[in-house]
C-alpha cells in the first residue's frame, strides 16, 4: 500500500507582513489614500522647489523661492483671482464645444468605413497645424473678443474627444450588437444602450487628456491679442522682468489643471462604477 503524498504546512504570513499589505491596500483603494496621495506630491514637489532655490542660492529673479510666490499672490489677489477666472471660463466653454461637436463626429466615423476614410485624414491634417501659428489668424478673423480663444481651447481638445469616442465605440463586442440586432433594435437604440455603454470608459480618458490640452489653448490663445487672462499675466509679467508675478500666474494655471482633470475623475466614478470595479 502506498503512502500519501506529504503536504507542506500552511505557514502563517507574518503579523508586519499583513499589516504592510494592509497599509498598501489602504492607499490604493480608499478615497482617503486617493486624495493623500497626490496632496503628498505636490507637498513633496513644492519642497524640492524651494531646496533647489536655497541650496544653490538662485537669485529670486530667475526662480523665485515658493514663498515669494505666495507673497505676490497675497499682494494681488483680486486681480489674479479675476485673471484665473477668465482664462477658466475660456477652457471651460472651449472644452464642452469640442464635446459637443466632437462626440457627433465620432458617432458619424463609427457609423460608415468610407465616412471614416474620409474624415480622418482631414482631422490628422488639423491635429498637425502648429497652434500657436493659428492663433494670430483666429485673432484676425474673429477679432480680439472671447471667441479666438474659445475656438482655440476647442482646437486642441478636438482631436482626442474624437479619437477616444470613436475607438470605444468600435470596441463594443461583436456579439452583443448582434444579438440586439436580432432583437431589431433601431440603430439609435443600438448606438446609445451599447456602444455608448461600452466607450464610456474610453471616452472619459480621452476627456481627462484633452482637459489639459485646454488649459495649454487658453494659454496660447491670451499670448496673442489678449487683454485679460493668465497668459496676458504671464506675457507682461516677461516684459516687465517681473518672474515672481510670472511663476505666482504659472501656480495657477497648474491648480486650475488639476482641479479640472480631478472633476472628471470624480465625474467617472460617480457615472461609471462598473468600469472601476472591473479594473
Amino acid at each position: 500500500m502506498s503512502k500519501p503524498a506529504a503536504t507542506k504546512p500552511a505557514v502563517a504570513k507574518p503579523a508586519v507582513t499583513r499589516r504592510a499589505m494592509s497599509k498598501r491596500s489602504w492607499l490604493k483603494d480608499s478615497t482617503a489614500g486617493a486624495v493623500l496621495l497626490p496632496v503628498l506630491g505636490l507637498i513633496a514637489a513644492i519642497a524640492l522647489w524651494w531646496l533647489a532655490t536655497v541650496v544653490f542660492s538662485i537669485e529670486s529673479y530667475l526662480l523665485p523661492s515658493p514663498k515669494d510666490v505666495f507673497a505676490k499672490f497675497f499682494e494681488q489677489p483680486a486681480y489674479l483671482l479675476g485673471e484665473t477666472g477668465t482664462s477658466l471660463l475660456e477652457t471651460i466653454e472651449g472644452f464642452a464645444l469640442a464635446i459637443v461637436i466632437g462626440v457627433p463626429i465620432a458617432l458619424v466615423i463609427v457609423t460608415s468605413t468610407i465616412l471614416e476614410r474620409l474624415v480622418y485624414p482631414l482631422l490628422l491634417m488639423v491635429n498637425a497645424i502648429p497652434k500657436v501659428a493659428i492663433a494670430p489668424l483666429l485673432v484676425i478673423w474673429m477679432g480680439f473678443g472671447q471667441w479666438p480663444k474659445v475656438v482655440m481651447v476647442l482646437l486642441m481638445c478636438f482631436f482626442p474627444i474624437v479619437i477616444s469616442t470613436a475607438q470605444g465605440m468600435k470596441s463594443t463586442p461583436t456579439e452583443l450588437v448582434e444579438l440586439l440586432r436580432s432583437l431589431n433594435a433601431s440603430r439609435t437604440q443600438e448606438f446609445f444602450k451599447l456602444r455608448i455603454r461600452f466607450a464610456m470608459p474610453q471616452i472619459f480618458t480621452g476627456l481627462k487628456v484633452a482637459i489639459s490640452l485646454a488649459v495649454i489653448g487658453s494659454v496660447i490663445s491670451e499670448f496673442v491679442g489678449a487683454t485679460r487672462g493668465l497668459g496676458y499675466v504671464i506675457q507682461q509679467s516677461g516684459a516687465t522682468a517681473d518672474t515672481t508675478l510670472a511663476f505666482a500666474a504659472i501656480t495657477l494655471l497648474s491648480i486650475m489643471s488639476i482641479v479640472l482633470f480631478y472633476a472628471l475623475v470624480l465625474l467617472e466614478h460617480l457615472l461609471l462604477p462598473w468600469a472601476q470595479e472591473s479594473r
